[in-house]
């Protein structure tokens, strides 16, 4: 066994719990990242918001582990359980998202349409 981690159940469960969230972000800020470098001729055209002072709601998102969120959960834009802190994804982000683990929203069950059988 490594040295450097703790030996009891508790404090490995955290660490697991904080690496989760922060693989996360990493992944959020990869797509940000690889999102501003795509060239604007093969961006797709964004939609207009839905009223004034609205923001766009995005097609899939990202409610990332933390309180209350016990696993990384992939939900479409327009669900009502989706929570407050939904990271806007792509389709394709999604798909790897759900096959790197997580786990599809039980409302709007996002992996019958990302994943179709």
């Amino acid at each position: 066994m490594d040295d450097d981690l703790p030996p009891d159940l508790p404090r490995l469960r955290t660490l697991e719990t904080r690496a989760a969230h922060y693989l996360t972000r990493i992944r959020a800020r990869i797509a940000a990242v690889e999102e501003q470098q795509t060239p604007a001729s093969t961006a797709a055209p964004a939609r207009p918001a839905a009223g004034p002072g609205r923001a766009h709601t995005p097609d899939w998102g990202l409610a990332e582990a933390g309180i209350g969120v016990p696993v990384t959960e992939i939900h479409r834009g327009d669900c009502w359980a989706r929570g407050r802190s939904l990271v806007a994804v792509s389709a394709e982000r999604a798909r790897a998202e759900l096959a790197d683990g997580a786990q599809p929203c039980a409302v709007c069950r996002p992996d019958r349409v990302l994943n179709p059988q």
